[in-house]
C-alpha cells in the first residue's frame, strides 16, 4: 500500500486550476474538478484525503459541495481547504468549523497555499501510518515525500511494532521497532546505533513499513529520540567538516 495522499482540487477558473495543480503536483496524487457538481461525483468515486475548493463556482458552490459530502457517511470526514474572498469567509464560511482545515483569502500567493497543503498532507500521511498496525499490512512511500525523522517519530508516538526498511543509493537500512522503540537495526556491515546514525541523513530513496515483520534481536542502546538526535548531530558535524 502506497502512503500517498489523494487531493481533490476544485476550481472553475482553468488558469487558477492549472497554477494550483502545478504547485501541488508533488504534494500528493491530484484529482481535478472544474465545478462543484463535478467535484461531488469525483469525491464519491475517488474518496480523496483532502479537498481544496474554490467557494464561488457555478452550478454548485463550495459550501453546497461540503454540505452534500457531509450527508454521506463515506465522505463526511474529508477535510476541506476553502479559497474565498474575505467577505465570503466572514459572511458565509466562518461558522463552518467541522471538517474545514483552513481558509485562503483571495488573492493569495500560490506558494503559501502550497506550503499549507503540504503541512496538511504530511499530517494526513502520518495519520495513515499511525492507523496501520491495528491489522497486518505493508505501507510504502518516497523519502522525498516523508523523511526518515518523521517516519521514526510517527512510529514512536504510535508505539508501533514493525520493520522500517529504507532503500537508497547508499544501501539498505532496516530498523526494527518494538512498541515505538528502535531495538535492532542493520545497514550492510553496520549494526545497531551506527546503522541508524548512517541512515538518518538520507533524503532520496524509498521506505517501506511492514507491520508483520518483527525481530527478537537487540542491538541498539539508545531511545528512538536519542538515536535521532545523535544521528543529526553526527550529520551536522560531517557537513561542517566537509564545508
Amino acid at each position: 500500500m502506497e502512503a500517498r495522499v489523494k487531493i481533490l482540487l476544485v476550481d472553475d477558473n482553468p488558469t487558477i486550476r492549472k497554477l494550483l495543480a502545478r504547485s501541488l503536483e508533488k504534494a500528493g496524487d491530484l484529482v481535478i474538478a472544474s465545478d462543484g457538481a463535478d467535484a461531488l461525483m469525483k469525491a464519491i468515486e475517488e474518496k480523496p484525503d483532502l479537498i481544496i475548493s474554490d467557494y464561488s463556482m457555478p452550478v454548485m458552490d463550495g459550501r453546497a459541495l461540503l454540505g452534500k459530502l457531509r450527508e454521506r457517511e463515506e465522505t463526511k470526514a474529508i477535510p476541506f481547504v476553502f479559497l474565498a474572498s474575505q467577505k465570503e469567509i466572514d459572511e458565509q464560511l466562518r461558522m463552518l468549523v467541522e471538517g474545514v482545515e483552513d481558509y485562503f483569502v483571495k488573492p493569495f500567493f500560490v506558494s503559501e497555499l502550497s506550503q499549507a497543503a503540504r503541512r496538511i498532507v504530511d499530517r494526513l500521511r502520518q495519520e495513515k501510518i499511525s492507523q496501520m498496525g491495528a491489522h497486518d499490512g505493508v505501507i510504502s512511500g518516497r523519502l522525498s515525500e516523508m523523511n526518515i525523522m518523521d517516519l521514526m517519530q510517527t512510529l514512536e508516538m504510535g508505539r508501533k511494532s514493525c520493520a522500517l526498511a529504507l532503500t537508497a543509493n547508499q544501501g539498505k537500512c532496516v530498523m526494527y521497532f518494538t512498541e515505538g522503540s528502535v531495538t535492532h537495526a542493520t545497514l550492510d556491515e553496520l549494526v545497531g546505533n551506527e546503522a541508524v546514525y548512517k541512515a538518518v541523513g538520507w533524503t532520496d530513496g524509498r521506505w517501506e513499513i511492514d507491520f508483520t515483520e518483527k525481530s527478537e534481536e537487540r542491538s541498539t542502546t539508545q531511545s528512538t529520540q536519542g538515536l535521532m538526535m545523535e544521528g543529526l548531530r553526527l550529520l551536522d558535524e560531517a557537513n561542517r567538516d566537509a564545508g
